[in-house]
């Protein structure tokens, strides 16, 4: 939660008067020949026709099952696209070593989380390899839009990972796979080997074309395609919380979720960065922002050698500045959404907090309490965060509404 000086609009206004007169407290109580060959996609039929089969006889007519003692079997169906999406996403064998899917770090019941939660950062393939930064959710991705400059005046907004580098699922989906910290490839041809071999194969050429493996750049394209089309199906985002069902009328907030909410829209300033006069409501504005996130010294990726981290204990995380190469970005990250955010602990781009109750703590007293930042430029100070005035009460009022932004997940995976 970032609590940032934007004026809250009047929409927003409109919406949060609407809400508390809807909710009364005892109510509510990330060019070229890549794109070019991305139009060859010719996605076939989902369903194979079944074919005739021949008894040998003289006339060679083939048999028909006459609902006898020995139907012909039905040739299998083809899956679909965001069915084979599915399968890459949870296939293990996809990185080197094998052992890790796209969701070993971005788990349903974690909400679409590390459900690792006691370590900062995600393990990669390669045991005791880590990334640099906390796994973002994969939830509600899909309604993030491309990185580009504000409108309305300075900054920007967009953009996946926590700074911005990519704009479609499609970008964010082939980054990981080659990635020395994650799934560990050597190149695009080692996974196009790996996808030849497994199971969903056939699936795979049915969808994309007899042959598609032969062409690497074209098969590496079309797996990323199936992995964004599955992340945009309604798994990832089902609108499902309690938050949910109170606006549609089916639930009510208890008295402690009712007066968190109002905290955050009032004073906690929580909607001021994460926004709610949205359709749909993602509780982000999808801005970037340096909030004076402190150093996390437990971070793993900080102890790992020259060939992976060649600043050692000194790495400082430069976010959308090192995207930009501009100073002026340094330290800032996109605002995320809060959807499911009780689910997806530990917290910020470095995974520093471990609770919500931390994390709003913070944004209560990060002044008040002198903590220093990892990255002490562009530091915003808006609205009085870090200086909240917030009594504990108040801070375990706001926690007990974001567990209301959790969706009904499943509890288990199948991977």
């Amino acid at each position: 939660m970032k609590i940032i000086n934007t004026d809250i609009n009047i929409c927003q206004m409109g919406l949060v008067v609407l809400l508390i007169v809807l909710f009364p407290l005892n109510a509510i109580a990330e060019g070229g020949d890549r794109d070019n060959k991305k139009k060859k996609h010719r996605h076939k039929n989902k369903m194979q026709v079944e074919q005739p089969v021949d008894d040998g006889g003289d006339d060679g007519d083939p048999v028909v099952d006459d609902g006898g003692d020995d139907p012909v079997d039905p040739v299998d169906p083809v899956l679909t696209l965001a069915e084979l999406g599915e399968a890459i996403y949870k296939d293990t064998n996809l990185s080197n070593p094998p052992g890790q899917s796209c969701e070993s770090c971005h788990t349903a019941s974690a909400g679409f989380a590390d459900p690792d939660s006691d370590i900062a950062t995600s393990e990669g393939a390669i045991a005791g390899v880590f990334g640099s930064r906390n796994s973002p959710t994969a939830s509600y991705a899909q309604h993030i839009p491309a990185f580009r400059a504000r409108v309305n005046g300075p900054g920007f907004v967009g953009g996946l990972f926590w700074d911005g580098r990519v704009n479609t699922l499609e970008e964010q989906a082939a980054g990981p796979f080659l990635n020395p910290l994650e799934m560990n490839n050597a190149d695009e041809q080692e996974v196009v080997l790996k996808l030849s071999q497994a199971e969903y194969a056939t699936s795979f050429e049915a969808i994309f074309g007899a042959g598609v493996f032969n062409d690497i750049e074209l098969a590496y394209l079309s797996m990323t395609e199936a992995i964004a089309e599955f992340e945009r199906t309604d798994e990832f985002s089902p609108f499902s919380s309690k938050f949910d069902a109170v606006i549609a009328g089916s639930d009510t907030f208890t008295e402690q979720e009712q007066n968190g909410f109002n905290l955050f829209v009032g004073d906690g300033q929580c909607s001021r960065c994460h926004a709610i006069n949205q359709n749909p409501n993602l509780f982000t504005n999808f801005r970037y922002f340096n909030i004076g996130v402190p150093a996390n010294p437990d971070n793993p990726f900080l102890t790992l050698d020259s060939t992976l981290n060649p600043d050692g204990a000194a790495f400082v995380d430069l976010g959308l500045g090192a995207v930009l190469n501009d100073d002026a970005e340094n330290g800032k990250f996109r605002v995320p959404t809060l959807r499911n955010v009780g689910l997806t602990a530990p917290y910020m781009h470095n995974g520093v907090f471990a609770t919500l109750n931390e994390v709003v703590d913070f944004y209560n007293t990060r002044d008040v309490n002198n903590v220093v930042p990892e990255l002490d430029e562009n530091v915003n100070n808006g609205g009085n965060i870090g200086n909240l005035g917030l009594s504990d009460d108040e801070v375990t009022d706001i926690v007990a509404f974001l567990h209301t932004l959790s969706d009904d997940l499943p509890a288990e995976t199948d991977q």
